[in-house]
């Protein structure tokens, strides 16, 4: 993410130093832009049309006073572009006197989305044929295309899972794995476009792009508001029978199988291969490992990393599930590399190891860039894994050394360490009983220990620090009044941060937190800070935005602990790491 260029969905931010000098684009690539505009608004026209056609009073209404078109507007006034809401439903022939429920209404919306997300698709897989890009270009749509691959599973899970709502599963349960898969897919739209820079020599392609992206983000978050609407009312209704279990322990995601994986010594772990530099082992490169692991397991497969610096960009793919990496000791098991977009790379890209199949889990390893502070965005690791675990790992790189993209991730026992904005994303994500240390950045710098990404009021992520110590490292605290030091700031409009019951020493400034640029966010962000103790956790000399507060109540607070923030109770029970769900 960049420092002063993480932009606004559609917004206007950009990065005053660090500027991408590409040459001029062909006149072929613009007749293949304009042709994609023409794709894409052929898409949007679908559900903008209608708005315009409706000439007839009698029709209008009939309309009004059908049962099924009551529901609907209903249903959309919840929304925050109920318009786009009514008008991409009514058009669908037939569909609207098949609507009864508030599910039928999400189904189709769904349906809608898809279809869009299929057509930015081959539009960005012609943009990337035409062989007329320039390499960052072409990085930042194969970026693109990959986020969009997994928006499409997000919103085939999200149908999926609707089928069998509300039977399967609790309500809350059902709830929360629907507004983190709507989320999810909304965030890719984000993170595709701010591979592109706004003003720079790729603008032609960021605005090619912009409007599908846009669209689709829009009705996502739509289809979210819709469901968080049914939800709401159907737990609601049921007077929370379901409640969550809050006794100490994980997330209800991780089995206790996998709870004693993480917590045992690797000296107990027997695991599926192993992985050594020196060649004594199955494999001698992690991707090697990963590459050769079974797709979609359902079974917990163990990749033992021997000690060693392992110099490689290690991606872990959607296919890859429940793999788990068992290091030989933080200081020992070093995974490294130094992608950076100072020398061509996208900020996505940069991840020395990115891990996207869902229910990773890591223990006692190291993942570091070392592209250093001139390098701007370097990232040392990025997740997109949903109920993903790290625990007694370090992250450590400059500016953006944690990715936390998307989806369900807590960090346990971890050390992250950087300078801009180094913990950010739009992930719901948990750090518990961590160290998260400021570094000595570039001169003139400021650090930023947080930038969260959300920009829906209905999406259900957010960055929670809890019982973790927030420091300086070594080469940070004797010249520490140098470097001024924030708790965060707003990346995307409905920011979200909670420091609760940690450690914050005197490295942070005492207004805590800064702003993003001007008065932007600071009435919609919601950052607050429970309980915390330090020498820099005063509150009196904190900021005045309306969207900061002090938490004084237990019950809010207990909100953002892992058994309610990430429905931790089973899924972290699983892992065997060592976690609290409550206060």
């Amino acid at each position: 993410m960049t420092s002063q260029n993480k932009e606004i969905f559609a917004g206007t931010l950009s990065d005053s130093g660090k500027r991408i000098s590409i040459s001029k684009k062909k006149k072929k690539i613009f007749l293949l832009l304009l042709a994609s505009i023409v794709l894409i608004a052929a898409v949007v026209g679908v559900a903008t049309g209608v708005a315009s056609s409706r000439n007839n009073e009698e029709e209008e209404e009939e309309e009004e006073e059908s049962p099924a078109h009551a529901i609907l507007k209903s249903s959309c006034s919840t929304t925050l572009y109920p318009d786009l809401c009514y008008s991409a439903i009514a058009t669908v022939p037939g569909a609207t006197h098949k609507l009864s429920t508030k599910k039928d209404i999400i189904e189709i919306s769904l349906n809608l989305t898809t279809t869009a997300v299929e057509h930015n698709y081959f539009t960005i897989e012609k943009l990337v044929a035409s062989k007329n890009l320039t390499e960052r270009e072409e990085t930042a749509l194969h970026d693109c295309l990959e986020m969009i691959d997994e928006t499409l599973d997000e919103l085939h899970k999200t149908a999926d899972d609707l089928k069998e709502y509300p039977n399967k599963k609790s309500l809350s349960q059902h709830a929360d794995d629907l507004k983190t898969l709507l989320s999810a897919a909304m965030t890719n739209q984000d993170s595709c476009v701010d591979g592109f820079s706004h003003d720079g020599a790729d603008k032609q392609v960021r605005q090619t792009l912009l409007q599908g992206q846009l669209y689709v983000h829009r009705m996502c978050s739509n289809t979210l508001a819709l469901i968080k609407n049914m939800t709401d009312t159907d737990i609601a209704n049921q007077r929370y029978a379901e409640e969550r279990r809050l006794q100490s322990g994980w997330p209800h995601w991780l089995s206790g199988a996998d709870r004693r994986l993480l917590q045992s010594s690797s000296a107990t772990t027997t695991p599926d291969v192993v992985v050594a530099a020196d060649g004594s082992g199955d494999y001698e490169t992690v991707s090697a490992a990963v590459a050769a692991a079974p797709e979609k397991s359902s079974k917990r497969y163990i990749i033992k990393i021997n000690a060693g610096v392992y110099r490689e960009n290690v991606e872990v793919p959607k296919k890859k599930t429940n793999l788990m990496f068992v290091g030989d000791g933080r200081t020992n098991t070093i995974i490294t590399a130094s992608r950076n977009v100072v020398d061509g790379s996208t900020t996505f890209h940069s991840a020395t190891v990115a891990v996207v199949g869902e229910r990773f889990l890591a223990r006692d390893i190291t993942f570091q860039n070392t592209a250093g502070p001139s390098k701007h965005q370097a990232v040392a690791l990025r997740v997109g894994s949903d109920l993903s675990a790290f625990y007694r790992c370090d992250m450590l790189a400059y500016q953006d050394t944690l990715y936390v993209h998307s989806l369900r991730q807590f960090y346990v026992n971890c050390l992250v360490a950087g300078t801009v904005d180094f913990i950010f994303g739009n992930a719901a994500a948990v750090f518990q009983d961590c160290d998260i240390h400021a570094r000595r950045p570039n001169s003139g710098q400021k650090n930023m220990v947080t930038a969260q990404g959300r920009d829906d009021p209905n999406q259900n992520t957010g960055i929670v620090i809890q019982k973790c110590r927030i420091g300086a490292t070594s080469d940070l605290q004797p010249v520490s009044s140098s470097f001024p030091t924030y708790l965060g700031r707003p990346w995307k409009e409905y920011s979200r941060t909670v420091i609760m019951q940690s450690t914050i020493s005197d490295v942070i400034n005492p207004v805590g937190w800064h702003e993003w640029n001007g008065d932007f966010a600071l009435t919609t962000l919601y950052y607050a800070e429970y309980q915390n103790s330090g020498d820099g956790a005063g509150t009196s000399d904190r900021v005045k935005w309306k969207g900061f507060k002090v938490i004084t109540s237990a019950t809010e607070a207990q909100g953002f602990t892992t058994g309610s923030f990430i429905a931790g109770t089973s899924w972290l029970s699983s892992t065997g790491f060592p976690f609290s769900l409550t206060l």
